[in-house]
């Protein structure tokens, strides 16, 4: 019976031993662990005005320039309107050089005429040099007439360009401001929060929306600088991740980040090695699936 008794102690001391190194490799088995996270981006209005439109919900999936709604642009389109009129009338006021000209070079063109004529008259004794003469002078007086005029026309219509280039270029602020008060999504993501709603007055840097891209998920874990010399950016390696006590799927990963710094070991990871003052931040990039989420806990071996 002691004997019974003395094998059965050694088959349960046994049996705990193996249990016990059992769960300790599987402690163990992974080099780190840490928990899965995304680059969160807070989307905000660029203008103020009341929300109009808004055609968005928490985790729908938005694809890069997708429109999502508008602000209130009413008095926006109004101001470029006016600026626009004012344009236009500004430029109705530009002279017409050409035809202001007309006359005079009409007159000069008639007197070069003359010119011609008087100087047959002149070499066939027929006129005067005096009224060559006389002639060629007012040929003179005509042309100084039309570039005197001809600079005041352009300087004229140069200040009246001037001023309607200024103009323009309040038009072009003002199609900036009536685009951004279009909502669009600057990236592609999943929708994690919607912040604002409809027929809200927003302002120029309140907050609309929250987006990440869930499609590359980063885990992020923490190594030992004993386990630091054996990773590299760009480095591949299998991520683990929890989905309740038994289940867990595998997944390739990719080394996108090293920390260059050292920092206090946080009190949730764990690692292969036992606990040290200082650890290395490091981020591995997962192709997700649909099933990993943020927060959710994940290891990884190298």
């Amino acid at each position: 019976m002691k004997s019974f008794v003395k094998i059965r102690k050694i088959l349960i001391i046994g049996i705990l031993s193996i249990v016990t190194f059992a769960c300790s490799n599987s402690k163990n088995s992974y080099d780190a662990s840490g928990s899965f996270e995304a680059e969160e981006t807070i989307i905000f209005a660029e203008v103020t005005g009341v929300i109009r439109q808004f055609n968005l919900q928490e985790g729908q999936v938005l694809s890069a320039g997708q429109a999502i709604g508008y602000i209130d642009s009413t008095q926006l389109f109004l101001k470029k309107k006016q600026l626009q009129s004012q344009i236009r009338a500004l430029l109705g006021k530009k002279p017409n050089i050409a035809l202001q000209l007309s006359a005079l070079q009409s007159q000069l063109q008639t007197a070069e005429t003359e010119k011609q004529r008087l100087e047959k008259l002149v070499a066939g004794d027929g006129a005067t040099q005096k009224q060559l003469d006389d002639i060629n002078a007012q040929i003179e007086v005509l042309k100084k007439q039309i570039a005197a005029q001809k600079s005041a026309l352009d300087i004229s219509s140069d200040g009246i360009t001037s001023d309607a280039a200024t103009l323009q270029v309040q038009v072009e602020q003002l199609d900036d401001q009536l685009a951004k008060c279009r909502i669009t999504s600057p990236q592609n993501g999943t929708v994690l929060a919607k912040i604002a709603k409809v027929n809200e007055l927003t302002a120029t840097g309140k907050p609309l929306y929250k987006i990440a891209d869930l499609q590359n998920i980063t885990l992020r874990v923490f190594v030992t600088s004993a386990q630091l010399t054996h990773i590299k950016i760009g480095q591949s390696v299998k991520v683990f991740a929890d989905f309740g006590k038994k289940e867990t799927r595998e997944y390739k990963g990719v080394v996108s980040w090293i920390s260059d710094k050292s920092e206090f070991t946080p009190k949730t990871i764990q690692t292969q090695d036992e606990r040290a003052n200082l650890v290395y931040a490091v981020k591995i990039t997962v192709q997700n699936d649909g099933y990993l989420k943020i927060g959710m806990y994940g290891q990884v071996k190298f």
